[in-house]
C-alpha cells in the first residue's frame, strides 16, 4: 500500500544503568523517554492481551497506569489540539454536511469599493460535530489576515473564504464590491462523532532529519508515512468493532506516531462529550460516552487535559464540569483554551489564562488551532505551529503570557507531569504486578492445565482426574473427610434398632408354636421332642433376619452413592470437564450397583446358613424335665400341655437371639467385604477398561471442558502474560542496558 511499509519493529539498545533513589523515595530514572516509553509498552501489551479496564472481573493493569486523557466536548477543539502537538493531520474529521452561515456587517459601510467594514468570521470549526448548526454572523473575529482586512475597511474574496471551504459558494453581495446585509456560505464541515474508540496514542521523539511514521499495534509490521492513511485507518478499525452505526466501544486504537517534531509522551483520545443524540445513535449515547470518559477521569492516576473553547463560558464546560466532579482541588487537571484567535473584538480570555475565573494547581494553556480554511487548504502544521507563536508574540493581550502558551509548550509541560507521575508510581505498580502474579498462578493451579491434544496425553490426563477423584473418595471412606461415619452408624444404630423390632413375640406366642408343631407331627405326634416343630418354628423366625440385612446393605449403597457425588464435586480438576465428571459418576454407581447386588447375596446366605444347619450342641445343652428318679417324663399328654408349648418357644426364643448376635456382628463384616472393599480397591476398575477401548476422538469428547472454565483460563492466563510482561518492562528500565 502506498505510504506504508514493512518493518520488523524497533529496538533500543542501553547501556546497564542502575537507578537511584531519591531523598524523598521517589526512583530516579535515568531519562524521560526510559519511564515514558516503559508505560507505552506496558499500556500495547494492555492492548493485545484484552485488559483496557472493562473487565471488572480479573485484575487490572491498565487502570494502575498514569496515564493524560485528553477530555472535551465535541466542537471543542480537542482533535486539532492534538494534531497540533503531534504536528500531523492524522484524525478522522467525520463526513461532510452543508453548514450554513450568515456573515452580516453590523457597521456602517465605508468607501474604498464599497467594501463593508467589520465583517466577523462565523463559527466554523466542528471538529466533531454539532447537526444542524445554523451561525450568526458577527459572532467571532478573524484571524491575522481578516483582522488586516477588516483595519483597510473592507475584504476580499481571498481573505473571506479563507473562513469557508474552497467550494464554498458565495450567494450574497459584499464581495465583489456591491453592498450586502448578510452572506450566505456553504461549506464541508465534519459532522457525528469522529472518535468511537478510545485512542491510546504514543508520541515517541526521534533524531532529527529521520523519517516520520506511524505504527498501529493492530498493524504493528506496517509503516505508516502516508497520515492521510493513518486517518482512514483509524476510521476502518474503528468500524471493525462499531460497525457503520455510531455506536461507541471501549476497546482502544493503539498509534505510535515518531517523529523529530514531538515530544515523548502517551495521550489517550476519548469521545467528545455531547449532550443529544444524532440521527443513527442510540438514545443512551449521552449517558455512554459521559460514563465511558468518567471511567478514566475517576482513576486517581489519570491526568486530565481538560479541552474548553474560549468562546464559551468556563462554568459551562463539559471537560471543566466532569473534571471538577473527580478533581474538586483540580491537582490532576489542566486546562487548555481553544479558539481565542475566534473571541469577540474587545474581549480576552485572561481571566481564565491566569486563574482568577477558574483556579487550577496547574496553569491554563492557551492554544490557537488552525481554522476549518487552513484544514480544507492544507496548510502545513509546522507553518501552523508558527503563525500561533506570532499570534501569543504580537497580542497585546497575551504577550506577556507568550512563554506558556502554544501547543509545542503544552506538549512540554504534558510530558514533564506525566513523567513525574510515573517515577512515583512506578513502586506501587511494582507491587500490583506481584501480588498479581501471585494470585493469578494460584487461580491458574486451581484451574488446572491446558488439556494436551494427542491421545496418549488425553488419556494420561483422564487417569489422572480418575485417581484425583478416587483418592478423595478414599478420604470420605477412611475419615480424612466426612462420610464415612454414616457408614458405621448403619452397623451401631440403624441394624440393631431394626433386629430389636422383628415380631418374634407374635411368631413365638404360645397360639403360634402350638400350631406349627401340631402341624408339623401330622397324623404321627412326636415321641421325644418335637424336632420339626422346633425347626419350623427357628427357620421362620430367622427369615426375619433378611430384611435388616437387606435394608442395612441398601443404607451403605445409598451412602456410598452420596459419597461418589461429594468426591466429584470436590475434585477440583474435575470441573473444568462435565463430560467426564458425568461419565465417572455414571461408572462409579453402575459399580456400586454390582457391589450391592453381591452384598445382597452374601447377606442373605448368611441368613440362609443359620437356618440350614442348626448348631445340635446348644439344643443339648437346654435343660431336661427329669422326674424324681432320674428318668425324663415321656407322658404323651404332658406334650401337648401349655407348659410344655411354652418351653418350645423359650427353647426357639433363646436359639434365635445367639443366631441375631451372631448376624449383628457378620452382617457388617460382609457389607465392608463386598461393597466398601470392592469400593475401594476397584470402584473404576471397569471404566479404566473402557476408556483403554476409546480412540481419540472419544477421550478429546470426554476432555470436553465447560466453556465458562475455558475462557477463564484463557483470560487468566492472558492477564498473567500482561503482568508478567510488564513485570520485565519495569526490570529492563530499572536496569537499562
Amino acid at each position: 500500500m502506498p505510504g506504508t511499509e514493512e518493518t520488523e519493529g524497533n529496538t533500543a539498545s542501553h547501556r546497564r544503568r542502575r537507578v537511584s533513589v531519591s531523598d524523598d523515595g521517589v526512583l530516579d530514572f535515568p531519562a524521560m523517554e526510559s519511564v515514558i516509553g516503559l508505560v507505552n509498552r506496558i499500556q500495547k501489551a494492555c492492548t493485545v492481551l484484552g485488559d483496557y479496564g472493562a473487565d471488572n472481573a480479573l485484575p487490572t493493569l491498565w487502570d494502575s497506569l498514569p496515564t493524560i486523557v485528553v477530555v472535551g466536548g465535541q466542537s471543542s477543539g480537542k482533535s486539532s489540539v492534538l494534531e497540533s502537538i503531534v504536528g500531523r493531520d492524522f484524525l478522522p474529521r467525520g463526513s461532510a454536511r452543508e453548514l450554513r452561515l450568515e456573515i452580516g456587517s453590523k457597521s456602517e459601510r465605508e468607501g474604498g469599493g464599497g467594501r463593508g467594514r467589520g465583517w466577523r468570521r462565523a463559527e466554523e470549526e466542528e471538529e466533531e460535530g454539532l447537526e444542524g448548526a445554523n451561525i450568526s454572523g458577527g459572532r467571532r473575529r478573524r484571524g491575522a489576515k481578516a483582522e488586516e482586512g477588516r483595519r483597510r475597511g473592507g475584504c476580499d474574496n481571498d481573505q473571506l473564504m479563507r473562513g469557508c471551504d474552497d467550494r464554498a459558494e458565495a450567494t450574497a453581495e459584499g464581495c465583489d464590491g456591491r453592498p450586502a446585509s448578510s452572506l450566505s456560505l456553504s461549506l464541508s464541515s465534519p459532522s457525528g462523532i469522529v472518535t468511537r474508540r478510545p485512542l491510546v496514542l504514543q508520541l515517541h521523539k526521534t533524531e532529527q532529519g529521520q523519517e516520520e511514521y506511524a505504527q498501529f499495534l493492530h498493524q504493528a509490521n506496517k509503516k505508516f508515512t502516508d497520515f492521510s492513511l493513518v486517518q482512514k485507518e483509524i476510521q476502518d478499525e474503528t468500524d471493525r468493532v462499531t460497525g457503520k452505526t455510531k455506536h461507541i466501544s471501549p476497546l482502544p486504537i493503539n498509534l505510535s506516531i515518531y517523529s523529530p517534531n514531538v515530544v515523548n509522551l502517551t495521550l489517550i483520545d476519548l469521545p467528545g462529550l455531547t449532550k443529544v443524540a444524532v440521527e443513527g445513535q442510540p438514545e443512551s449515547i449521552v449517558q455512554d460516552i459521559e460514563n465511558m470518559v468518567h471511567s478514566y477521569v475517576e482513576k486517581p492516576n489519570c491526568i486530565i487535559l481538560a479541552i474548553t473553547p474560549a468562546n464559551q463560558d468556563v462554568a459551562t464546560s463539559d471537560a471543566i464540569k466532569l473534571a471538577r466532579e473527580v478533581d474538586p482541588n483540580g491537582e490532576r487537571t489542566f486546562g487548555v483554551l481553544t479558539k481565542l484567535d475566534l473571541m469577540d473584538r474587545g474581549t480576552n480570555a485572561l481571566d481564565v489564562l491566569e486563574g482568577r475565573s477558574y483556579r487550577l494547581q496547574h496553569p491554563w494553556v492557551g492554544i490557537v488551532n488552525r481554522s476549518q480554511a487552513d484544514i480544507n487548504r492544507n496548510v502545513d502544521m509546522l507553518d501552523a505551529r508558527r503563525r500561533e507563536r506570532e499570534f501569543f508574540a504580537t497580542n497585546p493581550d497575551y504577550g506577556h503570557l507568550a512563554s506558556r502558551m502554544g501547543s509545542e509548550y503544552l506538549a512540554k509541560l504534558l510530558s514533564k507531569q506525566l513523567e513525574s507521575v510515573i517515577k512515583a508510581r512506578i513502586p506501587g505498580i511494582m507491587s500490583l504486578i506481584n501480588q498479581s502474579i501471585n494470585e493469578l498462578e494460584a487461580e491458574l493451579n486451581h484451574l488446572g492445565r491446558t488439556v494436551a491434544v494427542d491421545a496418549g496425553a488425553q488419556l494420561y490426563t483422564i487417569l489422572e482426574l480418575c485417581r484425583a477423584f478416587d483418592r478423595i473418595f478414599k478420604e470420605h471412606l477412611d475419615g480424612g473427610r466426612p462420610g464415612g461415619d454414616r457408614i458405621y452408624g448403619v452397623f451401631d444404630y440403624q441394624l440393631p434398632a431394626a433386629l430389636r423390632k422383628l415380631p418374634f413375640d407374635r411368631h413365638l406366642s404360645l397360639q403360634n408354636v402350638r400350631k406349627v408343631v401340631s402341624e408339623a407331627d401330622g397324623y404321627q405326634p412326636h415321641l421325644i421332642a418335637p424336632e420339626q416343630g422346633y425347626r419350623r418354628l427357628i427357620e421362620g423366625a430367622l427369615n426375619y433376619f433378611k430384611g435388616p440385612a437387606e435394608a442395612s446393605v441398601d443404607a451403605v449403597h445409598f451412602i456410598l452413592k452420596e459419597l461418589v457425588r461429594k468426591s466429584i464435586g470436590e475434585t477440583q480438576e474435575l470441573k473444568r470437564f462435565p463430560t467426564l465428571q458425568a461419565d465417572i459418576a455414571a461408572a462409579a454407581n453402575e459399580a456400586l450397583e454390582r457391589f450391592r447386588d453381591d452384598s445382597k447375596k452374601t447377606v442373605l446366605r448368611m441368613v440362609d446358613m443359620e437356618s440350614s444347619y442348626l448348631t445340635v450342641d446348644f439344643f443339648r445343652r437346654l435343660p431336661q424335665e427329669v422326674d424324681k428318679g432320674g428318668i425324663p417324663a415321656a407322658s404323651s399328654v404332658d406334650r401337648y400341655t401349655e407348659g410344655h408349648f411354652r418351653r418350645i418357644g423359650s427353647n426357639v426364643s433363646s436359639y434365635v437371639v445367639m443366631v441375631l448376635e451372631t448376624l449383628r456382628n457378620t452382617i457388617p463384616k460382609a457389607v465392608v467385604y463386598c461393597q466398601i472393599r470392592e469400593a475401594k480397591q476397584s470402584l473404576l476398575d471397569h471404566f479404566y477398561t473402557q476408556i483403554g477401548k476409546k480412540e481419540g476422538r472419544q477421550l478429546a469428547e470426554l476432555l470436553d471442558e465447560d466453556p465458562v472454565l475455558m475462557e477463564r483460563r484463557q483470560q487468566c492466563g492472558r492477564r498473567l502474560e500482561l503482568y508478567k510482561s510488564a513485570r520485565d518492562e519495569i526490570d529492563s528500565v530499572l536496569w537499562t542496558r
